[in-house]
């Protein structure tokens, strides 16, 4: 695998993670509610899914979901569900910031925050089938199968955890840019769009077929 290949991926992973999706919607939430640095802990999530997703086409789970209706229903009803959720749980915001002041919040309490915000995130991409066929079908194509697959399943790895964090961070940066211009009761008219894009989501997550069904 060359340079001009991992170029050629970085930019069609860009494309694909840029565009509106779950995770990228719940990093604008989560920047303008708890600001840019709080909201690392949701892009780390994001690079742990993305290692999931990465390992997972490699040992072939991404074929296993293709052919199984079981497994591949399963796994969309648990993504539309938790999407639902956490949905639901934005259309019931009541607004506000969520950012501690400084003595604000004990360390254990910060620990379990971050560990709340990386979970949603990690959770609300790994339990995607989308993202495990789309994974399946696109990865392949950048792997030379004449060359050892473990380098370049893991260059591209890199490359997509590298790319996902950076538009996890772009994205977290508008929410919270876009509310130190607005008031701070803005933050509940963002949750509730982010909200229903999210069950929007879900509901088209729960109705999805494969294109082979």
């Amino acid at each position: 695998m060359n340079t001009t290949t991992l170029l050629l991926f970085s930019l069609v992973a860009l494309v694909a993670i840029a565009t509106p999706g779950p995770t990228v919607l719940l990093a604008l939430a989560n920047g303008s509610r708890y600001g840019v640095r709080r909201s690392v802990a949701g892009m780390f999530g994001a690079v742990a899914s993305d290692i999931v997703l990465v390992g997972a086409v490699a040992l072939g789970l991404g074929a296993l979901l293709a052919a199984s209706e079981f497994w591949f229903s399963v796994l969309k009803y648990a993504g539309a569900v938790y999407l639902a959720w956490l949905g639901i749980r934005l259309l019931r915001s009541k607004g506000g910031f969520d950012v501690p002041t400084d003595g604000a919040e004990t360390a254990d309490e910060a620990k379990r925050s971050k560990r709340r915000i990386f979970m949603k995130s990690f959770l609300v991409a790994v339990t995607n089938p989308k993202g495990y066929l789309f994974c399946s079908a696109l990865l392949p194509q950048f792997i030379d199968p004449a060359a050892a697959q473990l380098p370049q399943y893991l260059a591209i790895g890199a490359v997509f955890a590298g790319v996902d964090f950076s538009v996890m961070f772009a994205y977290a940066f508008v929410g919270a840019r876009a509310i130190r211009l607005l008031k701070a009761s803005a933050t509940q008219w963002i949750d509730r769009a982010c909200g229903g894009a999210l069950l929007a989501l879900a509901g088209s997550l729960a109705f999805y077929r494969r294109a082979n069904s």
